[in-house]
């Protein structure tokens, strides 16, 4: 937005519910899904966002203006240890909370998939796991894109990465999201598999991309 200033600040306590809103708000291939959530407008930051603020906060910023939290980009160093922990700390109080949808998975509303996720997580690593094995998780509201700020939050949590030893680091993103692919590959990330309808991509911070 013009005449905004942006700060990129580390995570604090309290900041999960300003840091849903924009997973909220992005999380429609890029797009706003507050709609297409309206009967759980909370589950896709339990999902996506909760956990590394939780678990890995010196591995999380946010980027806010003067209207408040606009973004932020999240990181987990080692992805399968950070996964055990998701699933042994995180979870269990959300599965205790929502109840489990009962049906297909593949049959049920957005926000059941949802919910079913609380109780069958998503814990993919692409392979070669050794070669990529942090990971992680970038969204930013309109009124903050397209200024070179995505770029700079991404630089921070890389160079915070390779600075505590990852070789490499990949993530996870919706196929159908080209313009975020087009992102990642402008940052030096290639793609490494694609598993249904999820591209994942990896870059490494040695021995070239």
């Amino acid at each position: 937005m013009s005449g905004s200033t942006f700060r990129l600040r580390p995570a604090r306590p309290g900041d999960e519910p300003a840091a849903y809103r924009v997973c909220l708000l992005t999380g429609d291939s890029g797009g706003d899904a507050s709609l297409l959530h309206a009967s759980g407008p909370d589950l896709l930051g339990h999902i996506y966002v909760g956990a590394y603020l939780a678990l890995e906060p010196d591995l999380a910023w946010l980027l806010e203006d003067d209207e408040g939290v606009c973004g932020y980009v999240l990181g987990a160093l080692r992805s399968r240890e950070f996964f055990q922990r998701y699933a042994t700390e995180w979870l269990p109080p959300l599965q205790a909370q929502i109840a489990r949808p009962v049906g297909d998975p593949a049959t049920l509303s957005p926000t059941d998939q949802l919910r079913w996720l609380i109780h069958e997580p998503d814990l993919f690593c692409p392979e070669p796991y050794a070669e990529f094995p942090a990971h992680l998780h970038i969204d930013l509201l309109p009124r903050a894109q397209g200024q070179g700020w995505g770029r700079r939050m991404m630089a921070a949590l890389l160079e915070r990465l390779a600075t505590r030893g990852a070789p490499g680091v990949h993530l996870g993103m919706h196929a159908s999201n080209t313009r975020a692919a087009e992102f990642y590959r402008r940052m030096g990330f290639h793609e490494l598999v694609q598993v249904a309808d999820s591209w994942y991509f990896g870059k490494r911070f040695t021995g070239g991309t």
